[in-house]
């Protein structure tokens, strides 16, 4: 990177949820799957990378994920998290769903075990 140059890290979890929670639910017509947190991420980030074309100039981006197992805040704090629900079971087949729209934005969807974003 140099001068002028504009990184994007994205939160995507934080992103997932926030969709989640801010949405009614929504299901796909043709099976029921849900797809409202879809939606609503895809929502997000377009319009992310539309604001942003109309000022400084985006020129690297990634959407970062957590990872679905402990990470090294884990071993430092065992009670990291402890006190956290599992994600609502409508949310939990629209991860995979999100990580495939990301890339369908042409943007790198990075998610390393042991690590968070």
């Amino acid at each position: 990177m140099g001068p002028g140059d504009h990184l994007y890290l994205i939160d995507g979890s934080g992103y997932i949820f926030r969709a989640y929670h801010a949405l009614p639910p929504l299901t796909r017509k043709r099976d029921g799957m849900p797809v409202g947190a879809v939606s609503g991420f895809c929502n997000m980030l377009y319009k992310l990378l539309e604001d942003t074309k109309a000022g400084e100039t985006v020129t690297h981006i990634a959407v970062i994920f957590d990872s679905a197992r402990k990470t090294f805040r884990n071993d430092i704090y065992p009670d990291y998290k402890a006190n956290r629900d599992e994600p609502p079971e409508d949310l939990k087949p629209q991860f995979g769903l999100i990580r495939d729209a990301v890339r369908a934005f042409n943007v790198p969807a990075i998610e390393m075990e042991g690590f968070e974003a």
